[in-house]
């Protein structure tokens, strides 16, 4: 049973890695935090859901920008003050949060630059903060730092959220940012107890060259490029849930509490699969290992839609008792999502020399930023032709056939061996 649990070695071995996981939970989830009150904070101004998703627009556009930008800024300069500067951005931004609200301000304009600015703090941040794992920890325990990554971050999707509804019911917005304001606070404090952490090997200036420098090295690196390829065919071709309200108002009933527990529900299986993760650290075949597990998502995706489409299609009243088959397809997708995210970003850290780390941490960020919002217009323009629960068959099937292709157009990511990680 102790060889199935989390392994929890990294923590144990290494109190700078320690320090650092515990501050990314903290400040994961009080980014989850700010990122509901700030859409109900806008809707509440404004009554308009077309104004809330404007908050997604202000936020992506710096993440994407500053992701790459980001990268080279971590492989330029010392990592560990990178960290530190962008954290203390990220606390001022939310401070300021906290005083318009507290000064009732009303501004939604206001709301959508912070918004802006904290996503570019964040961007930079987060290529730092990955490419500093792989100094503090031996190759060989990256699989489980990976794993208690994945874990923190489900546990910032749940907790960040569920937090943010009670602190808002319950004491007002001004309270809920200066929760996070708190949470980031105690994060930086342990980031500032790490050593000083200059990226190895010729450091260049950072900039555009910089960033062309990082996209040229993933181009002639087919195992590393696959990494993100496998990532974009489960991201856009099969994420769901942007088909979660039209299934919950005219398919399974039920309303909000069944687009709830749908979106739950992968956040579920992640945190299940990371508890769960320690076998993962003896895996060596890590490309079969993401082809298998993207593929898994595939299926349980279309799994999930098939099971959809037995529902009798009413949506009135209740949620239908098929709700619970569905949210358990959505259960294995997260797991299976969570263990390719493991051994993805396993392969990016191991087999990407230190002066590159951060910039292609960043391309990392923005196709997970990116390729959600793709997924979004995909899946939802092939629910308009056809039907919601035929167009998760479809997507799932399609990231299944994708995977398929790249495994056979890069048969050499199959056979990567985390003892010889060759990019």
């Amino acid at each position: 049973m102790p060889r199935l649990l989390l392994d929890l070695t990294p923590l144990r071995e290494s109190p700078a890695f320690r320090r650092l996981w515990v501050g990314n939970s903290l400040s994961g989830a009080g980014a989850q935090l700010t990122a509901v009150a700030v859409g109900l904070q806008v809707y509440d101004e404004t009554g308009s859901t077309f104004s809330v998703g404007l908050v997604g627009a202000f936020a992506l556009v710096p993440l994407v920008t500053m992701g790459l930008y980001g990268g080279a800024i971590a492989d330029t300069h010392d990592r560990r003050r990178v960290v530190l500067v962008t954290g203390l951005g990220m606390l001022a931004v939310a401070a300021a949060f906290a005083l318009q609200a507290a000064l009732s301000v009303g501004s939604v304009w206001l709301l959508y630059a912070l918004v802006a600015v904290q996503q570019g703090c964040y961007a930079v941040s987060s290529a730092a903060r990955a490419s500093i794992v792989p100094r503090l920890l031996p190759a060989t325990s990256l699989p489980a730092a990976n794993a208690l990554s994945s874990l923190s971050m489900g546990f910032a999707l749940t907790v960040g959220p569920l937090l943010a509804g009670v602190l808002v019911g319950a004491a007002g917005y001004a309270t809920t940012y200066a929760v996070e304001v708190a949470l980031l606070a105690v994060a930086l404090v342990g980031v500032a107890a790490l050593p000083p952490l200059r990226p190895e090997g010729d450091v260049v200036r950072a900039g555009l060259s910089s960033v062309l420098d990082g996209l040229r090295f993933l181009r002639g690196r087919p195992n590393l490029r696959m990494t993100f390829l496998v990532d974009l065919s489960a991201m856009v071709l099969a994420l769901p849930r942007v088909l979660f309200p039209a299934i919950a108002a005219a398919v399974l009933g039920g309303g909000p509490g069944t687009v709830g527990v749908l979106t739950a529900a992968i956040a579920v299986g992640t945190m299940a699969a990371g508890l769960l993760s320690g076998p993962l650290g003896g895996v060596r075949r890590q490309g079969l290992a993401v082809l298998a597990s993207v593929a898994g998502w595939g299926c349980a995706v279309a799994a999930f839609g098939l099971v959809v489409m037995a529902a009798p299609g009413s949506g009135e009243g209740s949620a239908h008792w098929l709700l619970w088959p569905a949210a358990a397809c959505l259960a294995v997708a997260g797991a299976c999502d969570a263990v390719s995210a493991v051994f993805r970003s396993t392969i990016l850290q191991a087999a990407t020399p230190d002066v590159l780390r951060g910039r292609l941490q960043g391309v990392f960020l923005v196709v997970v930023a990116g390729g959600p919002r793709l997924g979004d217009m995909v899946l939802g323009s092939l629910a308009s032709w056809t039907t919601d629960s035929a167009a998760a068959v479809i997507g799932g099937a399609a990231c299944v056939t994708a995977v398929v292709l790249l495994a056979a157009a890069q048969p050499g990511f199959a056979r990567y061996d985390a003892r010889h990680p060759v990019p």
